[in-house]
């Protein structure tokens, strides 16, 4: 496994995250679609919930227009999980995913082991319920 060159990216409210060795899944989404489909998985979770199975989510929102950027952060910002925003895709691209699925990356030691890729948000949800804390 190629390890993951350490990236940092801001959260919707702004405060800095750097990938560790801490991290075991990577969830990237890279449309609006997916980003409402992990947003479906998460919705009813407490808040936490990511963090307590060592997952950090990234949204690529490189394509998204700067008009709908102004609405989305700020909307992001209900959300009772982090988000970490990738404004220009240079995390993201790292990964080779898609746009029409929820890419779930596994890492050890900051490298991916193995990918999966969702595009249920059930499916997704018993992923990260099967995530033992």
């Amino acid at each position: 496994p190629t390890p993951a060159a350490p990236w940092t990216l801001l959260d919707q409210f702004e405060k800095a995250y750097t990938l560790d060795h801490s991290a075991r899944v990577v969830l990237v989404a890279r449309s609006m679609s997916t980003a409402r489909l992990v947003n479906g998985a998460l919705e009813e979770k407490p808040a936490g919930y990511l963090e307590a199975r060592h997952v950090v989510y990234v949204a690529d929102i490189e394509k998204m227009p700067s008009l709908a950027k102004m609405v989305a952060v700020p909307a992001m910002r209900s959300a009772n999980y982090r988000i970490m925003l990738d404004q220009t895709g240079r995390v993201a691209g790292r990964y080779d995913g898609d746009r029409e699925t929820v890419q779930w990356l596994e890492l050890e030691g900051g490298s991916v082991v193995r990918e999966k890729r969702f595009s249920d948000a059930g499916e997704l949800q018993s992923a990260l319920e099967a995530l033992s804390r």
